[in-house]
């Protein structure tokens, strides 16, 4: 069980329909969005930030956005986000070769240099103490421009909340998240942990 009961999809209306938003990114509403309706005023504020960050209006796609969530959640622990991330992914069009290999990014022929620019900075960014420097700048910019690089860290910077949130709060993983946790990143030692219920 988590350390905060998630509360049902009905408890706060106005929740429930932004939530509709994550229908389309992961199939189902998050159980870290049913916690957070505990103080509305989050969730909602969460949710509004969610959609922002990931609208596209440069040329990071939502699957790279996801690919970029992934490897920050990757770097911080949370079994929780890497499921969730790496669901999106798919859902958002990323290569099969790319989801299976995304543990590989730096080397394996699915991705480009501007994928793996973006990768490593989320890696960097991801760190404590964070790692972005004067090479990560000039790999950036060699591919994408000033907004898109926004974007991305954008995306880095959410999940740094959702990371803390979900591996805190030990947040269950909904069955949809395991099923992409263990059919992409099971081969490298993928497992639920905290997240299946039965720790707190």
């Amino acid at each position: 069980m988590a350390l905060v009961t998630p509360l049902s999809a009905e408890h706060d209306l106005e929740t429930k329909k932004l939530a509709e938003f994550f229908n389309e990114t992961l199939g189902f509403c998050p159980n870290s969005v049913l916690t957070m309706q505990r103080r509305p005023a989050i969730s909602k504020a969460f949710i509004n930030l969610n959609k922002a960050v990931m609208a596209n209006e440069g040329r990071v796609t939502s699957a790279l956005k996801r690919m970029i969530a992934w490897v920050s959640s990757n770097s911080t622990g949370c079994r929780y986000c890497q499921a969730h991330a790496i669901r999106a992914a798919e859902r958002y069009g990323a290569e099969q070769e790319q989801l299976d290999n995304i543990w590989d990014y730096r080397t394996h022929a699915a991705f480009s240099e501007a994928e793996r620019a973006a990768l490593d900075f989320s890696l960097a960014a991801s760190q404590v103490p964070n790692a972005v420097n004067a090479e990560i700048k000039e790999r950036l910019y060699q591919h994408w421009d000033e907004g898109e690089i926004v974007e991305m860290l954008g995306v880095i910077s959410l999940f740094g909340y959702l990371n803390r949130w979900n591996d805190s709060m030990g947040t269950n993983i909904e069955e949809g998240a395991v099923e992409s946790g263990n059919q992409y990143l099971g081969k490298h030692g993928f497992e639920v942990g905290k997240h299946d219920g039965s720790q707190y």
